[in-house]
């Protein structure tokens, strides 16, 4: 994007779901390659071709474990593990960037240019928030503009019992940003699943990864 200026972006990991199809166990430690999926994932951020100021986890159990990484990590302020619109609430809450990136913590390959080309997107006259999609959305993988007013209809949102990130998103001035490798958001959500994505792959366009596969 050349020496296009964008505002600084919070990136939130999203690893406090309770794991079920994957036995119960917390996903974001199960490694990936060697490497436990949440660190994978941190180090992946780092290297986007538009890095994040800031980087955050939000997790719900093994606490210890997720701040070993780092970084700081966010507990949900809702109990009962309603879903990835709570951690979306603790990132609004707890931001301090004018930009907010929510990314799942189950897709190891997601592409280098999430950030950049999201930032790109939300610079369109009155857009609030930008989502990627391939043949489908993928509304999890979010950039928001941080402050009271998404955070507000967000709070009002769960306290309805809304847990659908796609519905709640709709509600706002939402560009929708086309992806083309669909391979790019392939997520874990068993062991198998997990162990198939370890197998080196080129996504979005993206360059192969010089590095060894624990570091892409």
């Amino acid at each position: 994007m050349g020496s296009t200026q964008f505002p600084a972006i919070t990136a939130l990991l999203l690893a406090g779901g309770r794991g079920t199809r994957m036995g119960g166990m917390d996903k974001g430690l199960q490694a990936f390659n060697g490497m436990p999926l949440a660190l994978h994932a941190l180090r992946r951020l780092r290297r986007q071709t538009l890095p994040p100021a800031e980087l955050a986890i939000n997790a719900n159990r093994h606490l210890d474990d997720y701040r070993a990484f780092g970084v700081p990590v966010w507990p949900d302020s809702l109990p009962g593990f309603p879903g990835p619109l709570a951690g979306f609430l603790t990132g609004l809450a707890h931001c301090r960037t004018p930009l907010l990136l929510t990314l799942p913590c189950d897709v190891p390959r997601f592409p280098l240019s999430l950030c950049e080309r999201l930032a790109q997107a939300l610079q369109a006259p009155g857009a609030d928030i930008a989502v990627a999609a391939t043949e489908r959305a993928q509304p999890v993988f979010c950039l928001l503009r941080a402050g009271a007013d998404l955070h507000d209809d967000l709070a009002t949102y769960l306290a309805e019992s809304g847990r659908q990130v796609e519905a709640w998103t709709a509600r706002h001035r939402r560009v929708v940003v086309p992806f083309d490798d669909p391979h790019a958001f392939a997520n874990a959500n068993t062991l198998q699943e997990l162990r198939a994505l370890e197998q080196p792959t080129m996504t979005d366009g993206d360059n192969p990864c010089p590095h060894p596969p624990s570091a892409c």
